[in-house]
């Protein structure tokens, strides 16, 4: 079953995140922003309120969670009810897929990325922005997590765990980027992105799709 209670029912504290932590996420898009590919078709799936998205420029995606839809919508965001373990799209139909701080909601992370591999054309990539469970910010998450609205049910993940999912589910990766140095109520700039895991918080990987299954 999809995770979507809490999200459903703390909109305002998901987006007031952002806010309040306004260099952080300035930093996280600026990652993202280096693995998307230009002039391609992309999809987000997990696309939440569409605050990734439409700065992007991603206009559609999937979300379980219908107050996130709603929210999505007042962005100009096409968001779908579906689940990434079953996408709503034909075969080799789309040049990028997203997940952003969403492989940890997953249900089902290898049937995901089977449907990634499906929706995706051939020369397509998955693009993945997470917290690494092993940084420092992730060790935090981890320790906290009962705590916490959103990440009470989160599954973490390693950058070397998802990089081993990912080549057993058809990819090959391309690159890896990081940001997110230091204490999280420490930042107030927006912070570098350099390449490579391991003292960032924030990862994004990019994976090409080497196998179609």
């Amino acid at each position: 079953m999809p995770k979507t209670k809490p999200f459903d029912n703390h909109l305002k504290e998901y987006e007031r995140w952002f806010v309040d932590n306004h260099y952080v996420f300035q930093s996280e898009l600026n990652a993202v922003r280096k693995a998307i590919p230009l002039g391609k078709k992309g999809v987000e799936i997990g696309i939440g309120s569409g605050i990734f998205a439409q700065p992007l420029g991603i206009t559609t995606g999937i979300e379980p969670s219908k107050a996130m839809r709603e929210k999505a919508k007042t962005r100009n965001i096409n968001a779908v009810d579906a689940v990434a373990e079953n996408l709503p799209y034909p075969d080799s139909c789309i040049d990028f897929a997203l997940m952003v701080t969403t492989v940890c909601f997953l249900d089902d992370i290898y049937q995901s990325f089977y449907e990634v591999n499906r929706i995706l054309s051939t020369n397509g990539c998955l693009i993945i922005g997470f917290v690494d469970k092993n940084s420092h910010l992730g060790k935090i998450y981890m320790d906290h997590k009962d705590e916490s609205i959103f990440y009470k049910n989160a599954t973490f993940y390693s950058t070397k765990e998802l990089l081993g999912i990912l080549k057993n589910t058809g990819f090959e990766i391309k690159s890896v980027y990081q940001t997110l140095f230091g204490k999280l109520d420490e930042i107030n700039k927006v912070q570098e992105v350099i390449t490579g895991y391991g003292k960032g918080s924030f990862v994004v990987i990019k994976a090409k799709i080497k196998l179609k299954l």
